[in-house]
């Protein structure tokens, strides 16, 4: 049994869809809610290494902050530095659930990913 912790947002579908399954695959977790206690710049640095994904897929694109802030035009010209204080101001503009082990990280949920990296 694995010791996982998840970037989830409660009332968001998917994060439940994620919670279950991960607890039906054996795993213990430690969630954290993604708007209250977003992941520190720090912590998104690691998290990003990890995933081996580039920077602009930790965002929530199809989010509503995201649109009404205009970011679809701004990332590009913002700084990497500026990109991570960004998300780690504002939880619901990352793309959730995140999942690591503290080496392994998944971004957003698919069940068979799921079952194989964390079953």
């Amino acid at each position: 049994m694995s010791k996982l912790t998840i970037y989830e947002y409660p009332k968001c579908g998917t994060c439940r869809s994620a919670v279950k399954l991960l607890k039906e695959l054996g795993n213990e977790l430690d969630q954290r809610h993604i708007v209250e206690a977003p992941p520190t710049v720090e912590e998104l640095r690691t998290l990003i290494a990890g995933s081996g994904l580039e920077l602009k897929k930790f965002f929530n694109t199809s989010g509503d902050l995201y649109r009404s802030m205009g970011l679809k035009d701004k990332l590009g010209s913002m700084s990497e530095e500026e990109q991570l204080q960004l998300l780690s101001q504002h939880g619901m503009l990352i793309k959730r659930p995140i999942v690591t082990d503290g080496s392994k990280v998944t971004v957003g949920f698919k069940a068979e990913t799921y079952k194989e990296v964390w079953g």
